[in-house]
């Protein structure tokens, strides 16, 4: 049971992490690149692919995904796989945590990004584990701020999320939604 809510509790980063592909074909005018083609030490600093539109979708789908957690809180049977009752945290609280789940995975993978450009690796090659772990880092450490979830909970999430990342990948490529395997 801890499994699942442990997969439940991270539900709007694992969102956050996918909404860019699914996004990427929309809302052209946020299709910029965040660094704007900014060097550092003659290299790209992230990348054409981490975009406006990835980040501010991706936060805002994050949102959204907790705000249903928090509808659905009413089911019994949903909330047994909730690490905490959504439905008594104040919404405000709540809209923030899943900004901070959202936006932290999101940062996290562009933080991953930097460090990928520098080393030169290239743009859409596998850098395992980084890739697998990336955005579960900058979840987790983002909504400290606010709930700190035990030790075991955030160890099943780092453990199966790279699993869970190759078998989704996988999903989208069979889906045409991304161009590579894993």
């Amino acid at each position: 049971m801890l499994i699942i809510q442990a997969l439940y509790y991270f539900l709007p980063a694992y969102v956050a992490n996918m909404s860019p592909n699914f996004f990427r074909k929309s809302l052209h005018f946020l299709g910029k690149p965040i660094d704007n083609g900014s060097m550092y030490r003659g290299k790209r600093i992230l990348g054409d692919n981490k975009t406006w539109r990835g980040l501010i979708m991706g936060t805002i789908m994050a949102i959204l995904t907790i705000l249903i957690q928090r509808s659905l809180a009413l089911n019994p049977t949903i909330a047994k796989i909730s690490l905490f009752d959504y439905s008594l945290v104040p919404l405000p609280t709540l809209i923030a945590l899943g900004f901070l789940l959202g936006f932290g995975a999101l940062a996290g993978d562009s933080i991953k990004s930097f460090f990928k450009r520098q080393s030169g690796v290239p743009s859409g090659t596998s850098w395992f584990p980084f890739d697998q772990l990336d955005f579960v880092i900058g979840g987790l450490l983002f909504s400290f701020l606010i709930f700190i979830p035990s030790w075991q909970v955030m160890l099943i999430i780092i453990i199966l999320s790279p699993v869970l990342h190759v078998i989704v990948k996988y999903i989208g490529y069979l889906l045409k939604i991304d161009k590579k395997k894993f």
